[in-house]
């Protein structure tokens, strides 16, 4: 069994987790985070294959960014996105086989 450590320092990693589980509590940004398990991808694209507006999906990547979850590449006047966090995509992969696989 692993030990559990004293209470002041498992309550900002509690916080913190919570914070992350709010964050992909969202419909629409766990479905980008799925879509991204594929590869990088740029906005329009992740716009058209999650059937919501652009405007609308740069702001959801705004706040997976400032979480530190994706980050973008530029080319061009088009922003790509990837995930950036190697221990965020575990957890998606999890949730996408166990709701989305068929």
């Amino acid at each position: 069994m692993t030990p559990v450590p004293p209470l002041d320092e498992l309550r900002p990693k509690a916080a913190e987790a919570a914070a992350f589980l709010k964050l992909i509590a969202s419909e629409q940004r766990l479905l980008l985070l799925c879509l991204l398990l594929q590869g990088e991808a740029s906005v329009g694209s992740l716009a058209e294959r999650s059937g919501a507006t652009q405007p609308n999906v740069s702001q959801y990547l705004a706040k997976l960014r400032a979480m530190g979850l994706v980050q973008t590449r530029r080319e061009g006047t088009s922003v790509h996105y990837r995930l950036a966090d190697p221990t965020v995509e575990p957890i998606v992969a999890a949730l996408y086989r166990r709701f989305c696989a068929s």
